[in-house]
């Protein structure tokens, strides 16, 4: 196919797209960290094409003979513990880091000159991962939509049993499309509409390679009349619904400690049709009682009304932004509700209205010699988490 045709194939609306360009991308240094090394790189342009380029010894990335369009990019790399303590001269934990950085809906078209600067953040790799969110529901077998099945997992990546007795999980304000603290009004904070935690009077240790498993009904749903639904019945915690929201609970299940709502809501509020975002944190602060009243806030601009919490960004081990997704246009980049530095990218599932029957979930990385899966975390969900139709808990191909 030729060039034009290409161009006009995918409809790009550029009045002077009528041959390929040359763009380039400039790595900054993440903050705190001035001695990385940006040499040999993969940026990835996505957009109607998808492009990649290798970072020379300045940290530029040249792309050659693209289409003109609007693209996110996205660049990911890995540093190790010994590596980092050399290069910064700080302690560090025994765990690698991830340098990651992103640009979203960035126009590359004739007018595109000058190298576009790509910021950079560097994050420490954590054992306790999001390996899977199910928000969107599905059908029930009279084809009605079933909301009942949604759950959250927790995956350790690490060698060690991870113990997540008191863990923290917030799940993101998810107004749409405007949100009622937008991003840009909040410095070391996120927003949250819930809040809730592991229990914490006994351990609960999770094996290497092994997930805790969060629902709001810990029940088998395909014998529920919801066939496409997961079974449920294998949930390590439950979160309760106190006011008879017609979520089946099952007294066998210890239940998740809600400590913050924005409603009177006790079941998790995961976001049909997004967005969705999740964030898990740990902090030695009892976070309770005044702590709570402490930090909450009203809408952006408001004295009154509905309340949030924020969640300072320190306590954050890793977070998940899940987009809303509005057809023909993609995924809603106005529904971003992390900073970068806490996820560069964001993950979603193709489907306007939701109840499309899936989830997102990590990718494998890779897997160790004892079998055990490694899950991709490069900081960025747009890389680390992909769309899938397997329900099934536990479960990562």
């Amino acid at each position: 196919m030729g060039l034009l045709a290409l161009l006009l194939s995918s409809c790009i609306d550029f009045n002077d797209a009528t041959e390929a360009i040359s763009v380039a991308i400039q790595l900054n240094r993440p903050e705190g960290y001035p001695q990385a090394n940006l040499q040999g790189h993969d940026i990835t342009l996505s957009g109607t094409h998808t492009f990649t380029a290798k970072t020379d010894a300045q940290g530029i990335a040249h792309f050659e003979n693209i289409i003109p369009d609007v693209y996110n990019a996205s660049v990911s790399w890995k540093v190790c513990a010994d590596e980092y303590a050399q290069t910064t001269g700080l302690p560090v934990e025994n765990k690698g880091y991830t340098i990651s950085g992103s640009l979203t809906a960035q126009t590359f078209d004739a007018s595109t000159t000058a190298p576009v600067a790509m910021a950079t953040t560097v994050s420490q790799d954590q054992s306790i991962l999001i390996g899977k969110v199910y928000y969107q529901g599905c059908k029930d077998d009279n084809n009605k939509n079933y909301i009942y099945a949604n759950y959250l997992e927790l995956y350790n990546n690490s060698e060690e049993a991870y113990d997540v007795a008191g863990l923290y999980i917030a799940l993101l304000e998810s107004t749409s499309p405007d949100s009622e603290y937008p991003l840009q009004y909040l410095t070391d904070s996120i927003v949250a509409k819930q809040v809730f935690r592991i229990p914490d009077d006994k351990p609960f240790p999770v094996a290497p390679g092994g997930s805790v498993l969060l629902a709001n009904s810990a029940v088998d749903h395909t014998a529920k009349g919801a066939s496409a639904a997961p079974n449920l019945l294998s949930a390590d915690f439950e979160a309760k619904d106190k006011n008879n929201s017609k979520y089946e609970n099952n007294p066998a299940v210890p239940e998740l400690v809600q400590l913050f709502s924005f409603t009177n809501n006790t079941f998790m509020n995961l976001m049909n049709g997004g967005p969705c975002g999740i964030v898990i944190f740990e902090t030695n602060e009892d976070v309770a009682g005044d702590w709570v009243s402490n930090n909450l806030t009203y809408r952006y601009g408001y004295k009154t009304g509905r309340q949030y919490m924020k969640i300072p960004t320190r306590f954050i081990i890793d977070a998940v932004d899940i987009l809303k997704y509005n057809g023909e246009t993609g995924a809603d980049s106005n529904t971003k509700r992390l900073f970068d530095f806490l996820d560069a990218g964001y993950a979603f599932t193709e489907a306007k209205t939701g109840y499309d029957g899936r989830l997102v979930r990590r990718k494998v990385a890779s897997t160790a010699t004892d079998g055990r899966k490694i899950l991709q975390d490069t900081n960025n969900s747009a890389n680390d988490f992909e769309s899938a139709d397997n329900l099934t808990p536990r479960i990562y191909e």
